[in-house]
């Protein structure tokens, strides 16, 4: 179980992203994270990966406190702890297969992975297994830039899928793809859930979306939580409820099928 309590993030100009916020995510749950732009949903997810730190609060996952975590013992945690970037993060002019590889550089020497960049049998055939599953076998010797939009987001699902992930972060990991490709994704990662029993925290836009993925939703505004609810729960969310989350002058779009306004441009 992840248990956040008392999370707070103030940022170094002053900016508070995350305030006193607390809740838990049992193992296996497909978690929706949604809010505006700045409501602190990335903030959040980074938090968690110990990719910025807390300023207060505390974050235990399995009973393990991540916000003491240094040195090696961070970098064995962030090894059963996936990453799905919104901008896909790829190093583009390497191929698709280096690029999933690079999910292995945390069980791999640091000196190893920096000289040679050398990898084992069993990290290759680890590597087609995960492009197999992503639909994508055809793409691994391709330059990483060569592929759609939609192929580039499975190669960054295929390369978290390589660090045997207990749980995977997917920061707004569609909202640059049109909505079949989203639905595409999202289903590659449902599967992962499903079948793989990887709990899932995911930031969404789309609220067709959370119904149709998530088991549970939070949302947030202005760095705090202002809902949370189950799958149900959010198809039957009231306006008071909707307004609660994305402000009064929000617009409900195709009886929350479609994305609403003032979609999400920054990172916190």
């Amino acid at each position: 179980m992840l248990k956040v309590r008392n999370l707070t993030k103030i940022y170094d100009d002053g900016t508070v992203a995350l305030r006193n916020i607390s809740f838990n995510v049992e193992d296996g749950e497909f978690l929706a994270i949604i809010g505006l732009s700045g409501s602190g949903k990335s903030t959040l997810l980074r938090c968690i990966n110990r990719l910025i730190d807390v300023t207060e609060g505390s974050i235990t996952w399995d009973d393990v406190e991540l916000t003491d975590l240094k040195g090696d013992g961070l970098r064995k945690i962030r090894r059963q702890i996936g990453m799905v970037f919104q901008q896909f993060n790829l190093i583009n002019r390497s191929s698709v297969l280096t690029n999933v590889l690079s999910g292995r550089l945390g069980y791999t020497s640091i000196w190893s992975s920096l000289s040679v960049r050398t990898f084992s049998k069993e990290d290759h055939r680890k590597a087609m297994q995960a492009l197999d599953r992503l639909e994508i076998t055809d793409q691994a010797h391709k330059r990483a830039d060569e592929l759609s939009g939609g192929q580039q987001q499975r190669v960054g699902v295929a390369r978290a899928l390589m660090q045997d992930p207990k749980m995977i972060l997917a920061d707004e990991p569609v909202a640059s793809l049109d909505p079949v490709l989203a639905h595409s994704i999202l289903g590659h990662i449902e599967r992962l859930n499903q079948e793989d029993g990887i709990t899932i925290l995911c930031s969404l836009h789309y609220l067709d979306l959370v119904q149709q993925y998530s088991t549970r939703v939070i949302g947030l505004r202005d760095g705090e939580i202002v809902y949370q609810g189950s799958r149900a729960d959010i198809q039957a969310m009231t306006d008071s409820q909707f307004r609660e989350i994305y402000g009064e002058d929000a617009a409900r779009v195709g009886n929350l099928t479609g994305e609403v306004s003032n979609p999400d441009k920054d990172s916190r």
